[in-house]
């Protein structure tokens, strides 16, 4: 069942134009020139009940004007949407219950009280019954092994620990939709495969629905079998993670270890990656693997070899590069 339907969103906004001098500054007090500026131009959307979908682009692509529509917290230019059956611009009471926004780089904690205390608030706000309140952050605390920081100030916390915090204060009224922007900037490995691993558990225990941006690629990869890609406001793809290395990735990592002395040159076959003899690392075109294996094996004594796809990051810079050159040219 569709829990989000988005039907030709648009987002755009009216941008003063200031050229540089100080001729062109007092022209504009006069007259002014502006720019309309599409933040979202125009995306079709859906979304079933339980997925966990990423929502990539580059920075200024739409992804956190889309969740802040799909949230309420600003209105369209133009289209529809519909989450769980509410427009969420109309910021009915019913909906706001139903649903959790947390964004990485703002906070909805109270920054010198104790997150205990904000809690309680959160519990007041979504009318929280006490023993559901108690019952569910006990079991959130317990997950993210926070329990001995609730009584301690936000601000003396770790960034990773108020990332905790703020994860627990969204899901404390048992959200059915989950929007989440970014929330691992700036966090250590540790902390992002801790916050991972938690997403990982209660999304799949629960069965909540939930859309995140990142630019993180393990946060992607380890959390979404889906993954759509938008540029320009545009949605440029909308399929499996598996999907976007195959459409967008021409090539694949071929990495020999050699077993005699005598050091190749592998040129030929295609781009050296890396060489820390005995190993060797080429690009290498798709269609031509089975060549260059089959020419290298018989060639020379291999003790070892692999064949993998180029690293995700590399192929969803190509496919940001290639969405924004094809608007610039269809522009």
């Amino acid at each position: 069942m569709s829990i989000i339907e988005v039907k030709q969103l648009t987002k755009s906004y009216r941008v003063y134009k200031k050229h540089e001098g100080l001729g062109s500054s007092i022209k504009g007090i006069f007259r002014r020139h502006y720019e309309d500026v599409h933040a979202v131009a125009g995306i079709d959307l859906t979304v079933e009940e339980g997925e966990f979908v990423a929502f990539l682009g580059p920075n200024g692509a739409g992804k956190t004007t889309t969740l802040k529509l799909l949230s309420g917290v600003i209105n369209p230019t133009s289209g529809t949407a519909q989450v769980m059956g509410y427009t969420p611009w109309q910021r009915k009471n019913d909906y706001r219950r139903r649903f959790a926004l947390v964004m990485g780089q703002k906070n909805q904690l109270w920054w010198d009280l104790p997150a205990r205390d904000s809690y309680r608030l959160h519990q007041q706000i979504y009318a929280v019954p006490e023993t559901e309140f108690k019952r569910t952050l006990d079991e959130l605390t317990d997950l993210l092994d926070v329990e001995p920081l609730l009584g301690q100030p936000v601000r003396e916390l770790s960034l990773g620990e108020r990332m905790k915090m703020e994860l627990i204060a969204a899901l404390l009224h048992r959200p059915d939709v989950l929007f989440l922007d970014e929330p691992t900037i700036g966090l250590d490995v540790i902390a992002q495969h801790n916050i991972q691993q938690f997403l990982n558990h209660y999304q799949e225990k629960c069965g909540i629905t939930v859309l995140l941006t990142s630019h993180y690629m393990k946060d992607i990869a380890a959390l979404c079998k889906r993954v759509v890609i938008i540029a320009r406001g545009l949605i440029q793809y909308d399929g499996s993670l598996a999907g976007v290395i195959d459409q967008f990735s021409g090539h694949k990592l071929l990495t020999f270890e050699f077993a005699d002395t005598h050091r190749p040159d592998l040129t030929a076959f295609g781009e050296i990656v890396e060489e820390t003899w005995p190993k060797i690392q080429i690009r290498v075109a798709r269609s031509e693997v089975p060549r260059v294996l089959g020419e290298v094996l018989s060639n020379h004594a291999i003790e070892d070899v692999s064949v993998e796809d180029v690293p995700l990051e590399e192929v969803i810079a190509t496919m940001f590069r290639i969405s924004s050159d094809g608007l610039e040219h269809a522009n």
